[in-house]
């Protein structure tokens, strides 16, 4: 129900008089009919339209202290002030608010909207290119699936728009000359606010200034702006953490991100569960954990996604003489040393480790779990390495448990699996690469180079032998996971699963930051956009979850294809036998893999590990003091989990043998 009010009466305007309260024209501050005490306003000005609602709650400090709701010490202006408000020394003024019940507004100078605003909704930032180019409006409801397509498919004009005059639309939607201070939020010890909505349950505290922005926030993932901050043209989504002198400019927060300790960023991008600490980004997309903790580390003109930052990790977007116009593109799970550099334009292939400076503009797309590291001048790939490593794997088993999203409305559809479609196409075609680069130059040569990168022969070689076990493991995973988990009792009944899959899987595979789908799904969605089939922002959303929710009978799709093309033969002509010939292809690659991993493991135990350990002992104590504090190999859980994990494997692929053989 609307709620309603009335006019104060005499009797309650000669209270608030003598209480030291004063307007100019009583006659437009009207009260709750549903309850109002006078007793509860003190030394408050009122101006324009006010709306005064019932204050009986008391709040209690953390300390303890004891506050009773109602205004004190405050200036109002063309405010709806709703039932149990706590607003006390507000120095300058309070203008055009409407302050939802149970909100506590203590010692803030000024709150204010000075025209009409869309609260942040609408603001380009520049991303990747920093002279512009691929700027992505931000609104409260951004994904980085629809910021990725925006940024990135400018050739596609029609599909750009469509977004386009979605998220404008959007933003003349929720434009208003009015702000919001939602129901339970907290403002407390804060300097200049303007032009800002604030979200359910929000704690904004210390805050130097805000201008142009919306803090989303909910009581399910309330949404915290700390100490010393200072924004402008901003949106923060639920659940994020902006505090600690931290400096931001036309940005983007996403869900659970947060931001500390004097980090800066300006026209940039950042979605689920970023994290940025001391350092720096400048027109950067920022796609789910890309994570950076130190000082000296800046972040700029590129895309990044899954991707940890070492210090003093930095980037340069100045190749030529026409200004800062070049972009830089580090896929999913990369990783920079410290001290790394590299020159843009670049891109570096997924899951790929860089170390060392790089300025001959390197291009790996096509050769993930790699390392590239710099020697005498040159960048040197090593291809497919990154496969064994144990680190690889840890992270890809972090990264969901360090999904800190408690929102049940989740913006960004993210795919945590380290072995996908996308990243087993980028190792087929890797190995293709390889294959003919060592025949067109010869086996005996010592180095190849390809797209600024020198490939040793040794390299090279086991190279393509670590892509083969990788994409036998991808295939061979999705084919095990099929045989366990469905029934067949017949050939016939095993090949109509096989065929079961979405065909849309069968196209190429893409990462739109976080996301992992093929492209013909896609196209279907971005279809429909440029026909203006979808008419809410909303739909937009809806489409990519939808094929988010279907990655496993597209991938089911894609895994019966690459069967087909092992073979060279349909999949309904695939036999029993050809099933269990697999699965011990499939064995194999799992039993190489898992002992390169265990030894990768290993070494953390060896004695160049130990260095630093047992400070006034001998080597005796070191070793003692090195398993207390770290274990020894036979304990360590990633190591134990592996080899059991092994045992199991082996065992399945027995059993799914001895039933393949019975068909």
């Amino acid at each position: 129900m609307p709620e309603s009010y009335r006019k104060l009466t005499k009797e309650e305007i000669r209270i608030m008089e003598e209480r030291g309260c004063s307007s100019e024209e009583w006659d437009r501050v009207l009260a709750s009919e549903n309850g109002f005490d006078p007793q509860r306003f003190k030394h408050t000005i009122f101006h324009g339209d006010i709306r005064l609602g019932l204050m009986e709650k008391k709040f209690e400090t953390t300390s303890g202290i004891i506050r009773t709701s109602g205004v004190y010490n405050s200036v109002l202006h063309n405010c709806v002030i709703k039932d149990n408000v706590y607003i006390r020394n507000v120095s300058n003024y309070i203008s055009n608010y409407i302050i939802e019940s149970d909100v506590i507004i203590d010692d803030v100078n000024t709150l204010e909207v000075t025209e009409d605003s869309s609260f942040g909704n609408g603001v380009r930032a520049s991303v990747i290119n920093e002279a512009g180019g691929r700027e992505v409006p931000i609104y409260d409801r951004l994904s980085a699936h629809e910021a990725y397509v925006i940024a990135f498919y400018r050739h596609r004009i029609k599909l750009i728009d469509g977004l386009r005059t979605l998220i404008d639309a959007y933003s003349e939607k929720v434009t208003s000359h009015t702000g919001i201070i939602g129901r339970g939020s907290k403002i407390s010890n804060c300097g200049n606010i303007r032009n800002v909505k604030v979200g359910e349950y929000a704690e904004l505290y210390g805050i130097v200034r805000l201008n142009n922005g919306t803090v989303n926030s909910n009581k399910t993932a309330p949404t915290t702006v700390g100490a010393g901050v200072i924004a402008d043209d901003f949106i923060m989504a639920t659940g994020c953490s902006v505090t600690d002198g931290v400096i931001l400019d036309k940005c983007f927060i996403g869900q659970a991100t947060e931001l500390s300790k004097q980090y800066s960023a300006e026209n940039s991008v950042f979605f689920a569960n970023c994290g940025g600490f001391h350092g720096e980004a400048c027109s950067v997309f920022a796609g789910p954990y890309t994570v950076t903790h130190h000082k000296s580390t800046l972040l700029i003109a590129g895309f990044y996604s899954f991707m940890n930052a070492g210090s003093a990790s930095n980037q340069s977007n100045h190749l030529y003489k026409l200004g800062p116009v070049h972009q830089g593109i580090l896929e999913r799970g990369t990783k920079t040393t410290s001290n790394s550099y590299i020159l843009f334009p670049a891109r570096i292939g997924a899951f790929t480790l860089v170390m060392g400076r790089h300025t001959a503009n390197p291009d790996t797309s096509d050769f993930p779990f790699s390392y590239l590291l710099e020697d005498d001048d040159e960048s040197v790939l090593v291809p497919g390495v990154n496969i064994k490593s144990v680190g690889t794997i840890r992270d890809s088993k972090k990264w969901p448990r360090r999904d800190q999203r408690i929102d049940t409305d989740i913006l960004d559809n993210i795919t945590f699996h380290l072995l996908t479609p996308y990243t087993v196409q980028k190792m087929i075609s890797g190995k293709y690469l390889l294959e003919n680069l060592r025949e067109s130059s010869g086996h005996s040569t010592q180095k190849y180079y390809h797209n600024g990168v020198r490939i040793a022969r040794t390299s090279l070689a086991r190279g393509i032998d670590y892509y083969e076990l990788g994409i036998t493991r991808f295939v061979g995973n999705a084919l095990v996971t099929l045989l366990r988990f469905n029934e067949y009792s017949s050939i016939d009944d095993l090949r109509k699963l096989l065929g079961s899959g979405n065909p849309l899987g069968k196209s190429k595979w893409l990462d739109l930051s976080g996301m992992i789908a093929p492209e013909a799904a896609l196209e279907e969605l971005y279809t429909r956009i440029e026909n203006g089939e979808l008419k809410e922002l909303n739909e937009v959303g809806q489409g990519f979850k939808q094929i988010y929710e279907n990655y496993a009978s597209y991938e089911l799709a894609w895994n019966t294809e690459q069967l087909e093309q092992r073979y060279g033969k349909p999949y309904t002509e695939l036999t029993a036998a050809d099933i269990s010939s697999f699965l011990d292809d499939w064995l194999d690659a799992v039993e190489t893999l898992d002992n390169m991993r265990c030894e990768d493991a290993r070494k953390e135990f060896n004695g160049t590990a130990m260095v630093g350990f047992g400070i006034d002992g001998d080597v005796a104590v070191r070793k003692a003091d090195f398993i207390e504090v770290r274990g020894d190999e036979n304990s360590n859980t990633f190591i134990t989990e592996l080899k059991q994990r092994l045992t199991l494997k082996q065992g399945t692929v027995r059993d799914l043998k001895k039933k393949l053989a019975g068909l």
